[in-house]
C-alpha cells in the first residue's frame, strides 16, 4: 500500500473548482494516494463567515502542512485583505517559487526558457504598512530585514543546487534604495560565498526587465524582494505563454501552499472550458515537495506530450477541448 498524504484542498472562486478537480483526477491517476480535506474560502463564504478566509481553513492547513489552492477573488474596495497575502503572512510562507519554462506546443516568442523566479514573500512594500497624510498624500513603508533576506537567499541557492542549476542572479535597486535594497543585496552576496559551485551575479531590476525580454535563456534562478518578484514573475509568465501555463508555490519552514497564479475568471466559470494546466503543474510542484518525484515526472512528461501533439488543447491555447477533455488526455498519456 502506498503512503497516504493528508492535503488541504481549497477549490476557490470562479473556475477554481473546475481546475482543482482536474488536478485531483490527474494526481489520482498517477497513483498517489491522497486524502483531500476540502475547505471553502473566498467570495462564496463571506456572507456566512464575514471573511473570505475563515478559521477552519487556517486550521486545516496548519494540521495538514500542505495545501493545493484554486484562485480566490479579493473583493475590491470592501476592506478584505488578500487571502493570498494573509496565508503567506500567517504561515510565514517566505518563498514564492515560480518556474518559467517553455513547452513545445504552446505559442511563445521563445523556445528555450527554463528559469525559476524566487520571490521573498513576507515583507518589502507588501508588509502593508501605509497610511494617509492628510487628503493629498500617502506613505507606504518598505521593510527589508537581514533575516528574511538571508532565508530567501539560502532557499534560492539550495534550489539551484538541488535542481542542478548553475547560476543565481540577485535582482535589486540598491543603486537608489541603498539601505533597504542594499541590505538585501549584501545579504545575498554573503550567502553566495557558501555556494562556491554556483555562479552569482546581481542585476538592477530595470535592467533585468530588459534582459529577461532580450535573452531569457541566460538566466537560471532569480532571487529578489517581494515587489520586484510580483512584477517579474508575471513578466516571466508572458515569456512562455501567459499565466495559464505557469505554476506557483508558497513555501515556508514546514508548511507549503501550491496554487496557479491566474485569476478566478468568473466570466467562464461553469462553462467547462477553463485551462487546468497551471493548476496541474502546481500539483506537480507539490508532488516534488512531498517526495513523489516519480509521479511528478510522469505527469510532467504526459503534459509535454499533450501540448506537443496539440489535438486536445483548451481554447486559450488555440484548441477547442474542454477542461475535462484536456484532463482526460493527460491521464491517457500517463498510462
Amino acid at each position: 500500500m502506498s503512503k497516504e498524504y493528508n492535503i488541504t484542498l481549497i477549490p476557490g472562486d470562479g473556475i477554481g473548482p473546475e481546475v482543482t478537480e482536474a488536478a485531483v483526477h490527474v494526481i489520482e491517476a498517477a497513483g498517489v494516494n491522497v486524502n483531500w480535506e476540502v475547505v471553502e474560502a473566498g467570495e462564496k463564504v463571506i456572507e456566512k463567515y464575514g471573511t473570505p478566509l475563515p478559521d477552519y481553513v487556517l486550521n486545516s492547513i496548519e494540521k495538514n502542512k500542505i495545501a493545493l489552492k484554486g484562485p480566490i477573488t479579493t473583493p475590491v474596495g470592501k476592506g478584505f485583505r488578500s487571502v493570498n497575502v494573509a496565508l503567506r503572512q500567517k504561515f510565514n510562507l517566505y518563498a514564492n517559487v515560480r518556474p518559467i519554462k517553455t513547452y513545445k506546443g504552446i505559442k511563445s516568442r521563445y523556445d528555450n526558457v527554463d528559469l525559476v523566479i524566487v520571490r521573498e514573500n513576507t515583507e518589502d512594500l507588501y508588509a502593508g504598512i501605509e497610511h494617509k497624510i492628510g487628503d493629498y498624500a500617502a506613505e507606504s513603508i518598505k521593510i527589508i530585514t537581514k533575516d528574511a533576506s538571508e532565508k530567501i537567499a539560502k532557499f534560492a541557492f539550495d534550489l539551484a543546487k538541488n535542481e542542478g542549476r548553475k547560476k543565481v542572479t540577485a535582482v535589486h535597486k540598491a543603486n537608489i534604495m541603498k539601505f533597504s535594497d542594499g541590505l538585501f543585496l549584501n545579504t545575498v552576496r554573503e550567502v553566495s560565498k557558501n555556494y562556491e559551485e554556483i555562479e552569482f551575479e546581481d542585476v538592477i531590476v530595470d535592467a533585468m526587465s530588459m534582459k529577461l525580454v532580450q535573452t531569457p535563456e541566460n538566466y537560471d534562478v532569480l532571487v529578489m524582494p517581494n515587489l520586484y518578484g510580483d512584477i517579474l514573475s508575471d513578466m516571466g509568465a508572458g515569456l512562455v505563454g501567459g499565466l495559464g501555463v505557469v505554476p506557483g508555490g508558497n513555501i515556508g519552514k514546514d508548511i507549503a501552499v501550491f496554487e496557479s497564479v491566474h485569476g478566478s475568471a468568473p466570466d467562464i466559470a461553469g462553462k467547462g472550458i477553463a485551462n487546468p494546466l497551471a493548476t496541474i503543474l502546481s500539483s506537480v510542484m507539490m508532488l516534488r515537495y512531498i517526495g513523489e518525484n516519480e509521479a511528478a515526472e510522469k505527469i510532467d512528461a504526459a503534459i509535454a506530450k499533450v501540448l506537443e501533439e496539440g489535438s486536445k488543447l483548451t481554447v486559450d491555447l488555440g484548441g477547442s477541448a474542454s477542461t475535462k477533455e484536456f484532463t482526460e488526455e493527460v491521464i491517457k498519456k500517463l498510462k
